[in-house]
């Protein structure tokens, strides 16, 4: 069986310049990303923009030998509609490139709930919140009612900003499953990369349970060094604030 992996990645960040590009151990962060997904069973696809500022992005796929795909810049969801479009997938998981700790397992399961039939998976509460242990899975069906519902309503369709992807996503239209978070999920836990502190605290982690170690390792080590998880937790209020959530 196949996990496709969107790794929704562009290298102009706004609050942490150039986050992907930062070293994380031997690696870039986007490279990290990239080797955890393949070495976890996940198959990637760096989905970034046409924006000549990602040329940095295409290299390093090409350098991964990886697929790649450049399309819409700002509206995420026209470009994975696109990419899933271009490469004949059915279903697809949604990875963000500063969610560096990604946890396999919980997308494994979540593209197969799609598979089983739900049009959409949304990641657990806890993910949404901070803990940064899956993303999002789609249908391709799934994905392109929501491109279409979008078009009828925003004139500047390729214009528009979709980070927040829910708020694009009428229920009452799609069969969603949520995802009920790890057994071993921490509270007041933030693993997202948008800030120094992110970065700090990230590095933080890398260095005591090295890039690819399991989240069950990592969650671990958290569990008795609460001094770490306060590093970096109380950006999550200006994290919510630029989303506006």
């Amino acid at each position: 069986m196949k996990y496709f992996g969107f790794i929704t990645v562009r290298s102009n960040s706004s609050r942490l310049k150039k986050k992907c590009l930062l070293k994380f151990g031997r690696y870039k962060v986007i490279e990290h990303i990239i080797i955890r997904a393949i070495k976890g069973g996940i198959l990637p696809i760096l989905c970034t923009t046409n924006d000549k500022s990602d040329d940095i992005l295409f290299k390093i796929a090409k350098k991964r030998k990886i697929i790649f795909f450049r399309g819409c810049k700002n509206n995420k969801i026209q470009r994975w509609y696109d990419c899933a479009k271009e490469n004949n997938i059915d279903h697809f998981h949604t990875i963000d490139a500063d969610d560096v700790f990604f946890d396999v397992k919980s997308i494994k399961k979540s593209i197969n709930y799609c598979k089983e039939g739900f049009d959409i998976v949304y990641p657990s509460k806890i993910s949404k919140s901070g803990g940064a242990s899956e993303g999002y899975s789609f249908s391709i069906k799934s994905i392109e009612k929501i491109q279409k519902n979008i078009k009828k309503k925003n004139k500047n369709f390729f214009k528009l900003k979709t980070d927040w992807i829910e708020k694009f996503i009428n229920k009452k239209n799609f069969k969603i499953k949520s995802l009920n978070g790890m057994k071993y999920q921490i509270k007041n836990l933030r693993l997202t990369l948008d800030y120094l502190e992110d970065y700090i605290m990230l590095e933080k982690v890398r260095s005591k349970c090295g890039n690819f170690a399991s989240r069950k390792k990592i969650n671990n080590f958290l569990k008795y060094n609460k001094d770490v998880i306060k590093i970096n937790y109380f950006r999550n209020n200006d994290w919510k604030k630029n989303l506006k959530i």
